[in-house]
């Protein structure tokens, strides 16, 4: 399954430990991921929980990882909103599920993840707008004749890291039109604000070469790597309700995919 995108810390950013975010060295993730992959790992082999499924206090978390309380807060709350646990007031953290396959492949957006890992999220909207120019294989993807696209320049604080490419059904397009497309948290309005149930989505990854136009967006030379991604997200009755095409800079992003092996 597919884990969400961690962003790679850029190099010369200065340490975030007052926030949590301290990278671990070149190249690494920020401290409070790599806290809350360890942590996720080690709950899985049965650790760092009581019998009850309780997880072991913050206290304990901070000397068993020898980082900040702070750390440990950034690390566990991703985790309690994807549903691995759940904080009961007065009692503790504990263990929501012990299915290894529902703390895995968290659908979350561009803003969510440039949050997560600790840096600024923005954009600049590149065009907005109903089309139906879209080609055949979006056409036929989200059944629709027309539809309304969105193209953005995304960005990790103000520097143009990805480019992303969006198609949504008529009426989903128009509501977003109304919103601010620079700091949207899209899927946060589709399940608050619209009333969108989200199901699941299916991505995939590949490879690719920057064209003229895409060099000149993201600061580099035509010809240079890029990773490019294609996800749809359908809803629980299963209707299509975005199609995203996305390319990123590989020095910047890396996807983790989780296997295992059954008998």
């Amino acid at each position: 399954m597919l884990a969400p995108i961690k962003l790679a810390p850029m190099k010369g950013k200065s340490a975030r430990e007052a926030n949590g975010t301290k990278s671990g060295g070149a190249g690494a993730p920020p401290l409070h991921i790599q806290v809350r992959e360890a942590i996720r790992s080690q709950v899985r082999e049965g650790k760092l929980i009581d019998a009850d499924g309780r997880l072991m206090p913050e206290a304990e978390l901070v000397k068993h990882f020898g980082v900040s309380r702070i750390t440990i807060r950034h690390a566990i709350q991703p985790l309690v909103e994807e549903g691995m646990f759940a904080r009961e007031r007065g009692r503790g953290t504990f263990l929501k599920s012990n299915e290894p396959e529902n703390w895995l492949g968290r659908l979350m957006g561009f803003s969510e993840t440039i949050r997560d890992a600790g840096f600024e999220p923005g954009a600049r909207i590149l065009h907005q707008g109903m089309t139906n120019a879209h080609d055949t294989a979006a056409r036929e993807t989200l059944r629709e004749r027309a539809v309304w696209e969105l193209k953005r320049v995304r960005l990790a604080d103000a520097i143009p890291i990805a480019i992303e490419h969006a198609f949504y059904p008529p009426d989903i397009g128009l509501e977003l039109e109304k919103r601010d497309l620079v700091s949207i948290l899209m899927y946060r309005v589709f399940e608050e604000e619209l009333g969108l149930n989200i199901k699941e989505a299916s991505q995939s990854i590949s490879a690719t070469l920057a064209d003229e136009a895409t060099a000149g967006l993201l600061g580099i030379a035509p010809g240079d790597p890029l990773l490019a991604m294609e996800r749809l997200t359908i809803s629980t009755d299963g209707r299509p309700l975005e199609l995203l095409r996305s390319v990123y800079l590989p020095d910047y992003f890396r996807f983790t995919i989780n296997l295992t092996r059954r008998a």
